[in-house]
């Protein structure tokens, strides 16, 4: 398998006593109307705006100088052409090595379209397509507006962690007799943890609250039209007010193939968020593990190619009298690659670790990773404190585990459509990206 490890090891100092953080966030809410992302059903763009969306950014440092970098995001995802600019300037502009930046996105539903990704998604008009590209160029100068914000606010601080749980998230993957359906599958895999990071001044006045949960951002439907965080986004809300002065970072875990539950209304989506703020409360109020030790970080990215496809597969889809929209334009765009000598058969797909001494580890993956590729790593890494999320760096698609490729339904198959895919991976997908996670935790060793 064709790996490339684009940035290694890196060592430095960590003590408690020279930690430095710095926190800062940007208002990246949308300024007008815009065409929002995440269901296909959606056929004009927002109505208002129940709830601002932010960026915010996370920076610790250690003794000697080394950084490492949190950038979240209310949005359904960073495309790859995005991530790559920001990843370009905030080395330029701040000296911050790839390996050493982590965006997320807390993948709501409720958010603009983050452009180019899920472009096949929408027919829109030329205009309403230029705002997004709009939208996305502002986005790319706030994310690295709200990197350096965070860099001249550090000052010295102290960090520690902990565990809690909540049990909204449900596995929905339903299996019926025609196959795998979105619905709600109560045995089905699934990851409660939420684990927890305070950032608090030498005054003990908490600075930063960075926490994390596997579960679809999607407590809302596509028959919502306002622009909201979701269950996330009043989660963070209810935590500032809660802290006084504090920035409150959601991290979307590996969530692909989970769901709130209950949901569909708004009243649900302000539930789940209290109840995800009242257990980051009741972490908080414990007993925390101090970070400390070294900082190391390793940045791995690896391909994985789809599954073979004719071109004669794309011309069906086009006669096909019952092809939705985005499956026509999926195909279209298939074609014009193939019959301009680049057909897609592979993805670019990153893998970061980074490893606070021998207290934690933040394992951050590509995509819509599913809960499986949690629950493995957790597996193979035993004893370790271990967060695994998804949606980081670049969400070019579902990312299924073995499993769930050959068990086909929407994680597997279908959403590929929207993103612009050709069509399922090829098997040994979970193999490509577990030989990945193992080099990058090689890299930051134990």
């Amino acid at each position: 398998m064709k790996s490339l490890l684009l940035l290694a090891l890196a060592a430095v100092p960590l003590s408690a006593a020279g930690i430095r953080a710095g926190v800062a966030r940007v208002d990246i809410t949308p300024r007008g109307p815009i065409w929002m992302s995440g269901y296909a059903s959606r056929n004009h763009p927002s109505e208002g705006v129940r709830q601002n969306l932010w960026a915010r950014a996370l920076v610790i440092e250690a003794a000697s100088g080394g950084r490492v970098v949190i950038v979240t995001t209310d949005l359904v995802g960073l495309p790859p052409e995005v991530s790559a600019q920001v990843a370009e300037r905030a080395q330029r502009q701040f000296g911050i090595e790839r390996a050493r930046l982590l965006l997320n996105s807390s993948h709501t539903h409720t958010g603009p379209v983050v452009w180019p990704g899920l472009a096949t998604m929408f027919d829109m008009p030329p205009a309403d397509e230029a705002k997004l590209r709009e939208y996305a160029a502002r986005l790319v100068d706030d994310l690295v507006s709200v990197i350096g914000k965070a860099i001249a606010d550090l000052s010295p601080a102290e960090v520690a962690y902990g565990f809690g749980e909540v049990g909204f998230a449900i596995n929905r993957r339903e299996p019926t007799p025609t196959g795998i359906k979105i619905g709600l599958n109560p045995s089905g895999p699934g990851d409660h943890q939420v684990p927890v990071l305070k950032v608090s001044g030498p005054d003990g006045r908490v600075r930063a609250i960075l926490f994390a949960y596997a579960c679809h951002n999607t407590t809302l439907g596509g028959d919502i039209y306002q622009i909201t965080g979701d269950y996330a986004g009043f989660a963070e809300a209810r935590l500032e007010i809660d802290y006084p002065g504090a920035t409150a970072l959601f991290m979307e875990l590996c969530g692909g193939d989970q769901n709130p539950n209950p949901r569909n209304t708004l009243t649900l989506a302000e539930q789940h968020g209290e109840a995800l703020a009242g257990e980051v409360r009741r972490v908080l109020a414990g007993s925390l593990s101090p970070v400390g030790g070294r900082l190391r970080v390793a940045y791995v990215t690896t391909t994985l190619p789809f599954a073979p496809r004719q071109r004669a597969e794309y011309e069906a889809d086009l006669k096909d009298p019952k092809a939705s929209g985005s499956l026509e334009r999926r195909a279209r765009k298939m074609i014009e690659a193939i019959d301009s000598g680049h057909p897609v058969r592979e993805v670019s797909y990153p893998v970061q670790a980074i490893r606070f001494g021998k207290d934690l580890t933040l394992l951050a993956l590509g995509g819509e990773a599913v809960v499986d590729y949690d629950l493995r790593a957790q597996r193979e890494y035993p004893g370790e404190h271990l967060i695994v999320a998804g949606y980081s760096n670049a969400v070019m698609g579902y990312i299924p585990s073995e499993r769930i490729l050959r068990e086909g339904g929407y994680e597997a198959v279908d959403n590929l459509i929207y993103y612009g895919q050709p069509g399922p991976f090829a098997p040994g997908v979970e193999t490509r990206v577990f030989d990945a996670i193992h080099q990058a935790m090689k890299k930051v060793g134990r």
